[in-house]
């Protein structure tokens, strides 16, 4: 999967999430709405399921089956989705933290 479509799978699940916010009837069941832990869930599988493609090309390199050029991509778009995790979690950090700075 490329850093892309890692991007508008996000995109798309925050759009349903947003959807979610706004609808003001009440919903019976919870498996017909997204939460913000099975985004979080699937963000993070998205880049380790990366990361393992990336380390398959990397093997695949080291017994003479791929190309350089193929496994340089899946490292760099490995690294991109990893460092775009790595700033979604300091952005929700910091916005638990400020949260708890608010005064009840």
């Amino acid at each position: 999967m490329s850093t892309p479509s890692i991007a508008a799978s996000a995109y798309r699940m925050t759009s349903a999430l947003a959807g979610a916010n706004q609808d003001t009837s009440v919903k019976t069941s919870s498996t017909s709405t997204p939460d913000f832990a099975n985004m979080v869930k699937s963000a993070v599988e998205q880049v380790v399921d990366q990361g393992r493609g990336a380390d398959k090309q990397t093997l695949a390199l080291t017994e003479g089956k791929a190309n350089v050029v193929d496994v340089v991509t899946a490292v760099a778009e490995t690294e991109v989705a990893l460092e775009t995790l790595v700033s979604v979690r300091d952005r929700v950090i910091s916005a638990y933290q400020e949260i708890m700075r608010m005064p009840i």
